[in-house]
């Protein structure tokens, strides 16, 4: 059953890529991209994407990635080869002529020549932290990878700023341990930040609340010293689990003081306990910081019987979360994260899709889903959560972890503000004064796309001929104003 809530007015932007989840980090690795094609798989068979705007994720330029991260990073991300491709690039390369060799091959070839001669070979790096370890391998696509998680998080923040969207959602984005310059916990490059970034372009403030099981270190570590973003983490914390910092006394330094809020846990945390310090803390935040604009990261590795998490969440606890920051009315962006059950994963992200449009599915998962039998053996939405779990976080704990974190709040400016001088034309990289005609011309052109070819791209079985418009510079594939043609 389908069930509409009384705030299903607000326009969704879904960013989606059948593309992002081909990769593989390695088939032993826990992190796996396949479990956001799983998830947009529900998404549309529970019908949810007819009443979104659909848009198909392009990848983010070197230019956008470069105003967090550090140039040499980037650099070596983005010329990355894998040593079986230098080999055969080189093999290729070496006996055939010139002539015929593919310009890109040629390209790639030249580089690994100038590699070769300034002795600096692009394999592992500890500098950056890529390769160097289990956790963060070097994989075939890896900078593709971090492209289109990233420009998905980039235009979700662009669809808020321009007024095409209320909420945006790209659950491929979410990767929240990324440093400047460095590769950390399965992340690369830090979409989270560079989302942020963007809007504050315009709005003032920006608030950030992770619900991973996992500390969002590399958020907080990017806006520690300021007070226009305000990061909220809820994740479980020590026995060494990774990655060891957001203890509760993490609260920024200099004007960013007290604007990192942090909610450590011991493992077991359970709905009822989670959801009521949620509403405490959030209400208090949202009261006192007043944002433009929430961006959200859904990690669920917080959920039951994940591989990696310890806690003990159901999708419906979960998912509260989201209908609780949702419930202010606030401009919202929500993003992905860990989850390394993948069905569970996939279950959790359609179910939130959901509550972004105001319906709560209470279904079984659909029998046409090509990736039914991983759902077995009860192929429901809402899994079973373990039994006779211990919650080792004790009421008195938790009441004095809301407590310090009320404490802190009260240090803070309410609603910090900061003047503007300008606000910029547009949010696209290179668009210069003597570009600017020819980009408007480009940004109003539109071309027709048949339903047949949206359907394929979309990952959507049907035989109907209606034509449809599209915009193309913006990619949208499907809005949710030409239901009425499908």
């Amino acid at each position: 059953m389908i069930q509409t809530d009384s705030d299903s007015s607000r326009r969704v932007a879904y960013f989606y890529n059948r593309f992002i989840g081909k990769f593989q980090y390695g088939k032993e690795h826990p992190m796996k991209p396949k479990r956001i094609i799983m998830a947009h798989n529900l998404i549309v068979n529970y019908g949810l994407f007819r009443q979104m705007d659909v848009y198909l994720i392009r990848e983010a330029q070197l230019q956008e990635i470069r105003k967090f991260h550090d140039p040499d990073y980037i650099i070596y991300l983005s010329q990355f080869m894998s040593q079986n491709k230098i080999n055969f690039v080189k093999e290729y390369c070496s006996a055939n002529n010139e002539s015929v060799i593919p310009e890109n091959l040629l390209e790639e070839f030249k580089l690994i020549i100038k590699w070769s001669q300034q002795q600096k070979i692009k394999t592992e790096n500890s500098e950056f932290k890529v390769g160097d370890s289990p956790d963060n391998p070097t994989f075939s696509g890896l900078f593709s990878y971090c492209q289109l998680s990233s420009g998905a998080s980039i235009d979700c923040a662009h669809s808020i700023l321009t007024g095409q969207a209320d909420i945006a959602i790209n659950w491929s984005g979410g990767l929240h341990h990324a440093k400047k310059k460095e590769a950390s916990g399965f992340c690369y490059i830090n979409d989270i930040v560079l989302c942020i970034l963007e809007l504050l372009r315009v709005y003032v403030r920006v608030l950030y609340v992770d619900i991973d099981c996992h500390h969002g270190d590399g958020v907080e570590e990017a806006f520690y010293l300021t007070n226009r973003v305000m990061t909220l983490s809820f994740h479980q914390y020590g026995d060494d689990f990774y990655p060891g910092t957001g203890q509760l006394n993490s609260v920024g330094v200099g004007v960013g003081r007290y604007y990192s809020v942090n909610v450590p846990m011991k493992p077991g945390m359970s709905d009822e306990p989670y959801i009521e310090m949620f509403k405490k803390i959030t209400s208090r935040v949202m009261q006192v910081y007043r944002p433009d604009c929430i961006v959200m990261q859904c990690g669920a590795d917080s959920l039951s019987l994940d591989k990696l998490g310890g806690f003990n969440l159901s999708i419906k606890g979960h998912g509260a979360c989201v209908q609780y920051m949702k419930s202010f009315g606030t401009p919202m962006i929500l993003l992905g994260g860990g989850g390394y059950t993948i069905s569970n994963v996939s279950r959790c992200w359609a179910y939130e899709t959901g509550i972004a449009l105001g319906q709560q599915i209470d279904q079984a998962i659909p029998s046409n889903d090509i990736y039914y039998d991983y759902y077995s053996p009860d192929y429901l939405l809402h899994f079973p959560i373990k039994q006779n779990v211990e919650n080792r976080n004790k009421t008195e704990d938790l009441n004095k972890i809301v407590s310090t974190v009320y404490d802190y709040l009260s240090y803070i400016e309410n609603s910090p503000g900061i003047h503007f001088h300008d606000v910029p034309f547009s949010f696209y990289p290179d668009m210069d004064q003597e570009n600017e005609d020819e980009n408007k011309e480009q940004m109003d052109q539109k071309q027709e796309v048949s339903l047949n070819e949206l359907e394929q791209e979309l990952g959507i079985s049907g035989s109907s001929k209606n034509e449809i418009s599209v915009q193309s510079n913006s990619r949208k594939m499907y809005t949710k104003s030409q239901q009425q043609d499908l």
